[in-house]
Formats: C-alpha cells, sequence, structure tokens
C-alpha cells in the first residue's frame, strides 16, 4: 500500500493548519491506513513525536490534566519565544532557557488520558490481516516540495541542537526542584510489575496497552468501546516515573499511584490523538484498505455461503441441523437496542446433553473452529479451581487510582465460550459465588459490574455468550437446546471435526468470516401489518394452552431477526416467522426429556 505524503509529521505543522482540514483528509480510509499502526510496528522503529494509529479498547479512563497549550520561554540573553505545548508530554526547553511561569501569554488547556488496550482476545488470523497495513515508516519523510513542513522541520532541528539530552517534563522539573533546594535524593526503584501495568483482562493472551491523550469530544468516549485513534507518538524516557528521584517530593502522596500514571513509554507508549473513530466491529477483513488486490475476497451469494456455513456447523454438532440454526443465530446475534429492563437482540445459547463419550476433547475441539470464523473469541474451562481463583469482573484500586481489570471486561462482540463441562462437584467459594454472580448478571442483562469498592457501576456490554453443558446450565441462558446427536456422527466426531477444519481452506474462510460481521451489522425491520399478525399468532398459541410468556414471544421475535438476517433479508416477513415458530415447537419438545445438570455446588 502506498504510503501518503499530504498529512502532518510533527505538531507544530499539525497546529500550522486548521485542525478541520487535517480531520477531512482523514476521511479517506486510504490515507487513514497509510499511518504505521502502532500494534503491529516494534517502538524501536519508530521516532518519538511520529505519525502512528492505535487500534484498540479503551479499559479505564484517568483524571483530567492541565497542561501548558502555549508558554513563553526566556533565553539567557533576555529574549522570548512563545512555544506551543500540544500534542507533547515534554517541555522544549534548550540549555539556556527556561519556562516564564508569570508570563500572561502562557495558555493552559486540559485533556483526557485513556488507557486503551488492543482488542482482548483477539484471533490469530485478525492479527495477521491487520499487521498488512505494514509498517508504512517512509510516510514519517518530508515530501518534496512541502515548504511549510521543511520550514516547520529546519526550525525543529535547531531546537533540539539545544535541548538537554533528556527532555524536561513536569515530572522532571518537579525533579529538579527539589535537587535544587539542597535535598539529596536516591534513585527511586519500581514497585509496580508489567503485568500490573499492562492490565490485560486475559492474562494468558496478553494486549499491548497505549496510553491515548485527547484533547476534545471527552463526553463521546465510553469504557469498554472499540476505537481507532491517530496521533503523535510519544516516548520521551522522562515520562518513566520509576526512574525518578521522588523519595524526597513533598508533593508526592503515592509512589504507586505515581507510577501507575506514569508507567515506563516503552512498556506503554503515549498517543497525542487529533484523529478519531469508533469501530462498529474489529474485522480486519472488512476494511479492505488493509488487503493486497488479490487478496479481497471473493464475493459469492449470501444463499450459498449461508448454505455451506449451515453445513459446516452441522457437521461440528453431531449433524444436528437445528442445533446449527441456533449456533448460526448465536453467532451473528448484537444488541441493537436497550430499554430500562431489557438489553434487546441478545443470545445467548446453552447446548447441551452431549455425548458422555466424548466431553473431555469436544467443546475444545468446537472452539478451534469458532475461533477461525471469528475476530475474537475466548474459550473459559469452568473448573471449581478457575472459578473460585479468577478475577471476573474490574475493580478500582485506589492505591494506584487505577481500575484493575477481570476477564470478562471485553471489546463488544468478543465470543465468550463457557465450558462447563469441566465443573466437577465441590464447593464454590466466595469468589466462586461472586463469579457466578458476575456472569449471570452478564447474560441477563449485557451489563458488566465494576467493583469500586463503596459502590458498583454496571457498564453495558455486547458480549455473546455460549455455554456448552453435560446437562442444562446452571447459568441462565436465552435459549437452552439439547443435542440430538446422530449415533454415527458421535462415532466418528473426531473426524467430523478434522473434515470441518479441512473444509475451511482460505477463501472460504473469509467468505464466512465477512458473512458473519456483515449479517451482524445489517439493517432489519418489522412492518405495522407483520406486527399485528405476530400479535394475534401469540393469542392463538395461549388460546391453545401453549405456555406462552412475554419473555418468549421477545425470544421469537429475536430468533426470527437472526433467522431473517443469516438468509440475506432485511425485513420479517410471515415464512421467517413462521420458520422461527417451527424451530421453537421443536426445541420445546426436546427440553421436557432433558435431565438436570448433574454438578452440584456449595456454598
Amino acid at each position: 500500500m502506498p504510503c501518503n505524503m499530504n498529512l502532518p509529521s510533527t505538531p507544530e505543522e499539525l497546529e500550522s493548519r486548521d485542525i478541520a482540514s487535517w480531520k477531512e483528509l482523514l476521511q479517506d480510509s486510504a490515507r487513514w491506513h497509510s499511518i504505521p499502526l502502532l500494534n503491529h510496528t516494534p517502538l524501536h522503529k519508530l521516532k518519538d513525536q511520529s505519525l502512528v494509529r492505535f487500534r484498540g479498547m479503551v479499559q479505564d479512563m484517568m483524571d483530567p490534566e492541565i497542561y501548558l497549550e502555549r508558554y513563553e520561554i526566556k533565553s539567557a540573553d533576555g529574549s522570548t519565544r512563545l512555544q506551543q505545548g500540544k500534542y507533547r508530554d515534554c517541555l522544549r526547553l534548550a540549555k539556556d532557557e527556561q519556562l516564564d511561569y508569570n508570563a500572561e501569554s502562557n495558555v493552559h488547556g486540559e485533556r483526557r488520558t485513556l488507557f486503551v488496550i488492543s482488542l482482548p482476545g483477539q484471533n490469530d488470523w485478525a492479527k495477521d490481516h491487520e499487521k498488512l497495513c505494514g509498517s508504512h515508516l517512509d510516510n514519517q519523510q518530508t515530501p518534496a516540495g512541502s515548504g511549510i513542513k521543511r520550514a516547520l522541520e529546519q526550525e525543529d532541528m535547531e531546537v533540539d541542537k539545544a535541548e538537554e539530552t533528556t527532555s524536561s517534563s513536569s515530572l522532571k522539573r518537579q525533579c529538579k526542584e527539589v535537587e535544587s533546594s539542597g535535598i539529596t535524593t536516591a534513585k527511586s526503584t519500581a514497585v509496580l510489575g508489567s503485568d500490573y501495568l499492562l492490565n490485560s483482562p486475559l492474562p494468558d493472551r496478553p494486549s499491548m496497552a497505549c496510553m491515548i491523550k485527547v484533547y476534545e469530544d471527552f463526553d463521546k468516549y465510553t469504557l469498554n468501546s472499540l476505537m481507532d485513534f491517530v496521533g503523535f507518538l510519544s516516548v520521551d524516557p522522562a515520562l518513566d516515573a520509576s526512574t525518578l528521584d521522588v523519595e524526597a517530593m513533598k508533593d508526592v502522596e503515592s509512589l504507586s499511584e505515581l507510577q501507575a500514571q506514569n508507567p515506563s513509554p516503552f512498556l506503554i507508549p503515549r498517543l497525542h490523538a487529533f484523529g478519531v473513530k469508533s469501530l462498529c466491529h474489529a474485522n480486519p477483513l472488512l476494511d479492505l484498505s488493509l488487503l493486497q488486490p488479490t487478496e479481497v475476497p471473493a464475493q459469492p451469494s449470501l444463499e450459498t455461503v449461508h448454505k455451506d456455513l449451515r453445513m459446516l456447523l452441522k457437521l461440528c454438532l453431531f449433524e444436528d441441523e437445528l442445533a446449527a440454526e441456533y449456533l448460526l443465530s448465536h453467532l451473528i446475534s448484537t444488541v441493537y437496542s436497550r430499554s430500562e429492563m431489557q438489553s434487546i437482540g441478545k443470545f445467548a445459547l446453552n447446548i447441551c446433553n452431549l455425548p458422555k463419550d466424548c466431553l473431555q476433547e469436544y467443546t475444545r475441539r468446537l472452539y478451534e473452529v469458532l475461533e477461525l470464523l471469528l475476530p475474537a473469541s475466548h474459550y473459559l474451562p469452568m473448573t471449581l479451581d478457575f472459578m473460585n481463583t479468577a478475577a471476573f469482573a474490574p475493580k478500582k484500586d485506589y492505591e494506584t487510582n487505577k481500575l484493575v481489570s477481570g476477564l470478562l471486561q471485553l471489546a463488544p462482540h468478543t465470543h465468550l465460550m463457557l465450558d462447563e463441562t469441566h465443573m466437577q462437584q465441590g464447593k464454590l467459594e466466595a469468589n466462586g459465588v461472586h463469579a457466578i454472580q458476575h456472569l449471570a448478571h452478564l447474560i441477563n442483562n449485557q451489563q458488566l459490574k465494576c467493583d469500586f469498592q463503596y459502590y458498583q457501576i454496571d457498564y453495558n456490554v455486547d458480549i455473546p455468550v455460549l455455554v456448552i453443558s453435560e446437562g442444562r446450565s446452571m447459568l441462565p441462558s436465552d435459549f437452552v437446546l439439547p443435542i440430538n446427536a446422530d449415533v454415527k456422527a458421535v462415532e466418528i466426531y473426531e473426524e467430523s471435526l478434522k473434515a470441518a477444519l479441512h473444509y475451511l481452506q482460505p477463501q472460504r474462510l473469509q467468505q464466512f468470516r465477512s458473512y458473519l460481521t456483515l449479517a451482524r451489522t445489517s439493517p432489519f425491520s418489522v412492518s405495522e401489518d407483520l406486527t399485528e399478525m405476530i400479535q394475534q399468532d401469540f393469542v392463538d398459541m395461549r388460546k391453545a394452552n401453549v405456555k406462552s410468556n412475554a419473555n418468549d414471544l421477545h425470544g421469537l421475535l429475536v430468533l426470527s431477526r437472526l433467522l431473517g438476517i443469516a438468509r440475506g433479508k432485511q425485513a420479517l416477513d410471515k415464512e421467517t416467522w413462521h420458520l422461527a415458530t417451527e424451530y421453537e415447537s421443536k426445541r420445546r419438545q426436546r427440553l421436557q426429556s432433558l435431565p438436570k445438570s448433574s454438578v452440584q455446588l456449595r456454598n
């Protein structure tokens, strides 16, 4: 992909033109993706103040920061100059210069810092496609004919030659003030480990972290949202609080908080953003600018892709066609609306009644197929020991002023597969009870409780949950579906799963991956005529002594919507509605003979 040469290379060049004009340039997708993606570009290949991009989930929001947007500098000869401080962490002072704190021309601004991590649970194939954007380091060079850029860079070179070996940051300046007072300090040592600082929700699948500094529209950022940022990289060594002489600093109340808020920039880089995009999905295949021309996936008919994908899922589910329909509906589900009482569109599915002969290996092998189809997912074996020890929900650490993540703090549309077949009889400790409560709350409300010690706050999430269990799960679900396994399919299930993996050739894989994301984001409507018909059908069902309530009607509406979307429809029709009622009737018949879960827990 050719790099674009019309983007700013320094904060000063950005400030030389109206910011709106730069943002207009970034509307071009090819130009946006010509910027090096920090997620996959080693820091040693980038320079401080390089123009970069970072893509990830907003995990935490730090306190507001007041900074010098413009400040006056005095030289030793008495002359003064104004320096821009926006989009930078460190003050730009030469050896013979000092900041005039009392200058009337000084302008203070406010910015916010977002702690953003690369997509937790991102599967390998999605990472590989993101890497296709490459480093594009040559777009940091100065294009020929850019007089403004050359003039600004010449000015930067003159300042850089006179700067101190290490830049002067606000933290550095505080240390200098302590030293000038005659107090001798000893260099502090790091007290916080890298795992704590990086704060990955899934410790066995660590994410990259970046501290994003934003300058406007503070209210539009929400916890757990998926964003793409463009801005200037900041990796000055002076930003690392663990290297500072802080033991004698009177204004430092907590060394832990200081280091948590100012980690090493080589562990957690900073990015000063001026371009931001909210992402409605995490599938890089649909961002065609990341693909080479020969790699753009072919587009067969939706009917063909739907048929092939349903056949694949049927093969993985012991030739159970009904289970394949429900699993496909689960894979394309999303919360498309919220009310005070409901998260509308969620499709938490419990597949149970698995053949006992293949419990140990089957669930993991099924997940291996699903992770090849989904951009982000996570497999969680619900062993008793894991439930009693793992941290499921985020918790505020007031000593470091940091929201410590839990494994349920995931980005939208990260599919969570809970394997209950690993659960054995035993006792749930307090942590295990809380884990079950957090999972149940997530499934029922699509909300995640964050523990702030003195109170709890619910944050909206959109995490599709698939529970695999031997009997009916102890967790709630929207749809419980007992498997009706074919006897011959059980005998050859290992060969069937191998055949499924062999069936997923690269071109077909790309078609399935694109189809699932496009289906989830497709519009769908229900006409007034169909609404009246549905209401009448539901009344007739009640008169026929079919036990149905408002939740059953809601479930039918969600299922019919997903069945229609899966078949490429944009509006509900009678055929799809009747298909949904037929499927629900079959599912309920299976539930009548379903044994209860054999798992017994004590608390």
